[in-house]
């Protein structure tokens, strides 16, 4: 290169990953899964690479990396049903961090549980040229979103397992948690138990209301069809479900909610009748501390879930990492326990 005025200036080489691994004092192999994002690296060896990596003044060359990846415009798609769902809104957040540390962006799309728009939305993002997707189903049948009607692009579904299409996917423990909140309703002496949930078409709904029965069969107790509630869908609609519910003769002594607005419909019904009913939910939510009744709610996190299927995702638009004839991936997300306690009055 020259300079003007006919001086010459020999521009230092850029610093290379081996470079990186010999100021770190680690292989090339390591440097290269830190500066890539591998979690398979020891938090030591991180950061030792990272503070290489800073002193050297590294920058990871973008653009022969989505020259090896078959990238073309390094984004990303996310879509989900219903972005009022704060559930959504945090598992975007996962997604976005991992992409992020990738180079990539995230593009997010809403169907509003309407699963012709999904189509569309799908079809609008494949025109985009996006270089793979993250889709929570709103539909039971997912062959829309095969390689050959997306053109080739890697999909990852989340919340929902693939129906009729062979993909990776990442789930929560839906019946697990479901069943293990439903026997501390029994453990706390509940026999009366009734279930206000979700649509039976979902995968959640079926799903927890799966792990609510069994919970019930293990202790003996027989489900009542007449303290059955599904496919509330907003906190509205649990609140009079609710209420119809308690109106009874002989209402139930506990409720287990399926999500969160579930659980706190539940909650205005219970309160406003001042009926002696237990509430187990699925879904942590913020604040619910401060409710001031006993509650016994599944947590899990979220944002895990939108790492895992960005993880997923990254691996298929890694040519190297994947293979034809890969069987499908399941990953499912933990959950835990947690109860509030009653709030003096």
């Amino acid at each position: 290169m020259t300079e003007q005025g006919g001086s010459a200036r020999t521009e230092a080489p850029r610093p290379t990953v081996r470079d990186v691994a010999d100021r770190a004092g680690v292989s090339p192999m390591t440097a290269s899964r830190v500066l890539q994002g591998s979690s398979r690296v020891t938090e030591a060896k991180r950061q030792m690479v990272f503070a290489a990596a800073a002193q050297l003044g590294y920058r990871r060359n973008e653009l022969a990396r989505n020259l090896r990846l078959g990238r073309s415009t390094g984004l990303v798609g996310l879509v989900v049903t219903n972005l009022a769902n704060p559930f959504y809104s945090a598992m975007a957040l996962g997604a976005e961090a991992v992409a992020e540390e990738h180079g990539l962006k995230v593009v997010l799309a809403n169907t509003g549980e309407d699963v012709q728009r999904e189509r569309r939305l799908v079809d609008e993002l494949t025109l985009r040229r996006i270089d793979g997707m993250i889709v929570v189903p709103a539909g039971s049948d997912h062959s829309h979103l095969g390689l050959e009607n997306v053109g080739g692009v890697p999909v990852v579904l989340a919340a929902t397992p693939p129906s009729n299409l062979a993909a990776d996917c990442v789930l929560v423990d839906d019946f697990g948690g479901a069943r293990q909140a439903t026997a501390r309703l029994v453990a706390d002496g509940r026999k009366r138990i009734g279930f206000v949930g979700l649509p039976a078409a979902t995968w959640t709904g079926s799903e927890r209301f799966r792990g609510f029965c069994v919970a019930l069969d293990e202790a003996g107790l027989s489900i009542d069809d007449h303290y059955i509630r599904r496919g509330q869908r907003s906190i509205e609609a649990a609140e009079l479900a609710c209420l119809e519910v308690l109106a009874m003769r002989q209402p139930p002594d506990a409720l287990f909610c399926a999500n969160s607005r579930n659980t706190l419909g539940a909650y205005r019904a219970v309160t406003a009748t001042g009926a002696d009913v237990r509430l187990a939910g699925f879904d942590d939510f913020e604040l619910a501390d401060l409710l001031g009744i006993p509650l016994t709610l599944v947590a899990y996190d979220p944002e895990e879930l939108g790492r895992q299927a960005a993880r997923l995702l990254l691996s298929h638009m890694d040519k190297d990492s994947r293979h034809a004839g890969d069987p499908p991936r399941r990953i499912v997300v933990p959950v835990t326990i947690r109860e509030y306690a009653a709030r003096p009055r």
